[in-house]
């Protein structure tokens, strides 16, 4: 009687759930059509509101006020520095600044959770508790900063590996008749990446009226690759001073393909002394054991 009582509560429950899943499921569908309606009328205040994604009605708010709270703790010039590095990693989906702080505070109040879990979920006291809660504290409000570095670092790392192909393309745009625009624009459209985006971002600039120079700059600003800056440089000098375009284009190419090729033979002559170690510890042991193993048996024995 006992399990077919527990049986019967257990498939009472999920049946429970399982309406409430499927009842706010239909609620989401029905709000989702009727945000697409633009000229429907709703009288009722609440029903409007309640129109609006979970993540506008809920997080949203919770998001607003630890960024106020960030902000009063924060020194001056602190959210422009987040928005710059934020620009260079290449403004991620649903990261700004404002979220970046509420997460920051989010890590900087984890402590108190850390205090509790730490010693009751995992078993830890004395020092070994105090290593693991300071450990776990600082990664929770580092968090932020290390996933933006990531994204830095490898939208970097993208840019400074097109850079050459970019250039040749350019190469053959230009010396084929193109101006120094059109030949980006043609560019941009045969090779994707974060690099072609900075271009075309750059193009609409100048045809909204900015000037090369100050486009280019801009650009520079936003990646702070040193392949790139070197070719802004170079198209500027050669702006300033009557320089053909084609010319330098050409040059840039071949310094790109130069520098690739050192940074191979860079990564070639590094690869001997990152396997030395995984050698030592993984693979000599299991070799010596395969060869001196029956050896030190018969020793054994005969002993």
């Amino acid at each position: 009687m006992m399990t077919v009582a527990i049986a019967t509560s257990f498939l009472a429950v999920l049946t429970l759930g399982a309406f409430v899943l499927l009842s706010a499921r239909e609620r989401a569908e029905v709000r989702a059509a009727l945000r697409q309606l633009d000229d429907y009328q709703i009288e009722n205040v609440r029903e409007q509101e309640m129109l609006a994604p979970v993540s506008d009605r809920l997080i949203a708010p919770i998001l607003h006020g630890l960024t106020s709270l960030s902000r009063r703790f924060t020194p001056s010039g602190y959210v422009d520095q987040v928005r710059h590095k934020l620009v260079i990693a290449g403004n991620p989906p649903k990261l700004d600044a404002d979220r970046f702080l509420a997460f920051k505070v989010i890590g900087a109040l984890s402590g108190a959770f850390w205090f509790w879990f730490v010693p009751w979920g995992l078993g830890f006291s004395g020092i070994k508790m105090i290593a693991v809660v300071g450990f776990a504290w600082a990664a929770s409000y580092m968090l932020p900063d290390i996933y933006v570095k990531r994204l830095t670092t490898a939208r970097k790392l993208a840019i400074a590996r097109t850079m050459p192909d970019i250039l040749d393309l350019l190469v053959i745009s230009v010396e084929a008749g193109l101006g120094f625009e059109q030949a980006i624009d043609r560019t941009i459209a045969s090779v994707p990446g974060p690099l072609s985006d900075e271009l075309r971002r750059m193009l609409q600039e100048v045809r909204v009226g900015a000037s090369r120079a100050d486009s280019l700059r801009a650009m520079d600003a936003r990646t702070e690759v040193p392949e790139l800056r070197a070719f802004v440089l170079a198209i500027l000098q050669a702006d300033t001073f009557g320089v053909s375009i084609g010319r330098v284009l050409r040059t840039q190419a071949e310094e790109m393909r130069i520098k690739r090729r050192q940074k191979a033979q860079e990564l070639a002559m590094k690869a001997p002394v990152k396997m030395l170690f995984p050698m030592l510890f993984c693979i000599f042991p299991a070799l010596f054991v395969i060869i001196l193993g029956p050896a030190a048996i018969d020793i054994t024995r005969n002993l």
